[in-house]
């Protein structure tokens, strides 16, 4: 087997006396669709965020597409990275989050072509032809010229989305992308991360949507307190629990 596209070795991390994650060890393979799942305050998105080095973990070590984030290695010692290498690093992922987070100034195409065009240097002619192209992607073509606020929640979701893949990244992260949106839009945003998945991007999902887990999620994660519980095939985690954490949880959820 490969090595892992992401491996995530005893993460810590405390914010002030919360302990918001707890020794936290998991690999994700390329290509790979990983759901985690669990009750607010688990330490979901926290994962998420210092995968994505938006927060900084206390302790353990975090590669991703084989690079260790955030530090360098010389010799026996560890040298913090800069700033400006960190947001290098950033690029191998693109992260969406429970907020669309869409610049209200830009209409949908010059928000996707913002990142490759200002931080990649890419040529602008190219990013607009490639983010047309992501816009037909996900449902959004005749939407270029839309302003965020003449946008539906679930269609500034998937400009988010498209806004994320221009940067051609290596893996998507996932914030609970469709816990904001009314439950009417749910649909077409889970429609476009299955397209995502079928095409064999890698992605961890932070969600509530069991179904989408369930049909989508190569393995799910469950994590409580800070830490995993319990982990394995879609199948078996949310068909047959061995847990009793996860089996409330999941009791709690479908009642």
């Amino acid at each position: 087997m490969s090595p892992p596209l992401v491996s995530i070795v005893d993460v810590r991390k405390k914010f002030g006396d919360f302990q918001a994650l707890d020794g936290v060890s998991l690999d994700v393979q390329a290509g790979e669709v990983l759901c985690i799942i669990g009750a607010s305050g688990s330490g979901k998105t926290t994962l998420l965020r210092c995968v994505n080095q938006l927060v900084t973990i206390d302790s353990g070590a975090i590669w991703v597409d084989g690079a260790l984030t955030g530090w360098r290695i010389e010799g026996t010692r560890l040298h913090a990275l800069p700033e400006k290498e960190i947001a290098r690093q950033r690029l191998a992922t693109g992260m969406v989050f429970q907020r669309f987070n869409l610049f209200p100034h830009m209409t949908a195409l010059e928000n996707i072509i913002e990142g490759p065009v200002q931080v990649q240097g890419r040529n602008r002619a190219e990013a607009v032809r490639e983010a047309e192209a992501l816009l037909a992607r996900v449902g959004l073509a005749d939407k270029a010229g839309a302003y965020p606020a003449n946008l539906s929640g679930g269609q500034q979701q998937r400009v988010a989305i498209a806004r994320a893949l221009a940067m051609k990244p290596r893996l998507m992260l996932f914030d609970e992308p469709t816990s904001a949106l009314d439950p009417e839009l749910v649909g077409e945003v889970l429609a476009v991360m299955k397209e995502l998945a079928a095409s064999g991007m890698t992605m961890i999902v932070v969600t509530h949507e069991l179904g989408f887990a369930r049909e989508v999620a190569d393995r799910v994660v469950f994590m409580d307190r800070g830490a995993i519980v319990e982990s394995g095939p879609a199948a078996e985690v949310l068909g047959n629990p061995r847990e009793a954490r996860l089996k409330a949880f999941l009791s709690a959820v479908i009642a």
